[in-house]
């Protein structure tokens, strides 16, 4: 089921229902005809951080950037699981209700953790896959491994529950995304969109769910799958990525036969904002690439 905006001016707003009735909101632009284009964000963004991407994408392709359940303008259900494996199999049933048989698949962080997933348990239904500054197979750094670990922790354990639904989460996320705002990479209305409603006590409700289901170790078997992926793929990285060492993206890229890497010097973990056009020239790259099955 589905509800579109038929507008033709700047993005289509549409949403869809996924898992019972909860709602996927998303954005698409370009020929409705063309080949389709999924971008999948990461944590704890929203479709906005594909703002600059979108537009030179949309000259040829269908591109559909959704919010993912839990985030930005979707439904905050917490009723539903967010473990992994339930994610790598909503992302399929998102599709479904998208009519998309077979997309290209662009994922920056979580979305890129989903998409490796998806990718390698569901090989007939990418056709290309782009893979920037994700935790794809691996995990965090340490610090940010002990964090990330604490809030998981957290979320899943109910004597814990109360304190942490007091913390101020928007304030931190404030904190982290400062510098990106102060060098003019992000607006502060968009980075508004990514963390207001973690005010709430339905999104701090939302985030201690979702991290109660999360879990911060690697993922050996999406590494022992990574030479079956036989999809023309791209590794996008800001090398100064302080959440995600680079050698993750070596791993991906010599693993992955055919991998296209591309590593930004100078570029931290928000390499869609800090080398648009990097990043927009090494998507157009993969999407020029032939598949398998032409």
């Amino acid at each position: 089921m589905s509800t579109q905006n038929p507008g033709t001016d700047g993005p289509r707003a549409r949403s869809v229902t996924v898992d019972g009735g909860a709602r996927v909101a998303c954005w698409e632009s370009g020929p409705p005809d063309a080949e389709p284009v999924l971008l999948l964000h990461g944590y704890p963004a929203n479709h906005h951080c594909w703002r600059h991407q979108i537009p030179p994408l949309a000259r040829q392709y269908r591109v559909i950037a959704p919010d993912l359940l839990g985030w930005g303008e979707s439904d905050r259900p917490t009723h539903l699981r967010f473990d992994y494996d339930t994610e790598v199999a909503r992302l399929g049933r998102l599709l479904d209700a998208l009519e998309l048989e077979r997309v290209n698949l662009v994922g920056h962080d979580y979305g890129g953790f989903l998409s490796l997933g998806f990718t390698e348990t569901h090989p007939e239904r990418v056709r290309r896959l782009a893979i920037l500054n994700s935790r794809a197979h691996a995990s965090f750094a340490r610090h940010w491994y002990a964090v990330f670990s604490l809030v998981n922790l957290a979320g899943r354990t109910p004597v814990l529950r109360p304190a942490a639904m007091r913390l101020p989460y928007a304030a931190i996320h404030r904190r982290a995304f400062a510098p990106l705002v102060r060098a003019g990479h992000l607006d502060a209305g968009v980075l508004e969109s990514y963390v207001a409603w973690m005010d709430t006590p339905e999104g701090r409700r939302q985030l201690l769910h979702f991290f109660g289901d999360y879990r911060t170790a690697p993922r050996p078997e999406l590494r022992r799958r990574l030479p079956g992926i036989v999809c023309p793929t791209s590794v996008v990285w800001g090398r100064e990525d302080t959440y995600l060492r680079p050698a993750i993206a070596t791993e991906l890229a010599e693993a992955i036969p055919g991998a296209e890497l591309t590593m930004l010097d100078d570029t931290g973990h928000w390499v869609m904002d800090e080398r648009p056009a990097e990043v927009t020239a090494a998507l157009r790259r993969l999407l020029a690439r032939a598949t398998p099955d032409g």
